[in-house]
């Protein structure tokens, strides 16, 4: 899905040194934080990783998705949250690709109506937007 037109409210600005081992600022310095390859990856562990970083915005987005959805419908989300998984790994063709799951806890409405809210929070979150038809993306009620 392409958005041609889309009028920009706010650009976030981050800089890596070293990529994958290194650090990653914003220009505002309220990120500034070592990364390191997890463990699994062969990496030291010792600092948190892209996939993290990816997560913890897509899950926070996703939130907030919701919570516009929920207005909208006049429905009751307090206490809910959102847990993004993010995935990396090889590629059939030799690169590295990604996968999420996203599950949501919603507590103060029925299934069928958590179902329907997770599901058009998917499609007003900019993150699901942007990774939709790129990588695999499921949803899930906890």
């Amino acid at each position: 899905m392409s958005i041609p037109n889309i009028d920009v409210l706010y650009t976030a600005t981050a800089t890596a040194e070293n990529g994958r081992d290194g650090r990653v600022a914003s220009d505002d310095g309220k990120l500034d934080v070592v990364v390191n390859p997890p463990k699994e990856m062969g990496g030291s562990g010792a600092g948190t990783n892209p996939e993290q970083l990816f997560a913890a915005g897509y899950s926070a987005c996703f939130q907030g998705a919701l919570g516009v959805v929920a207005r909208q419908e006049k429905a009751d989300i307090s206490g809910s949250n959102v847990t993004a998984e993010v995935g990396i790994g090889k590629t059939p063709e030799g690169g590295f690709g990604l996968k999420v799951a996203i599950s949501a806890n919603i507590p103060n409405v029925d299934a069928a109506t958590a179902k329907d809210l997770l599901e058009k929070a998917h499609q007003v979150c900019p993150y699901s937007n942007a990774t939709r038809g790129n990588i695999e993306v499921t949803l899930a009620l906890v």
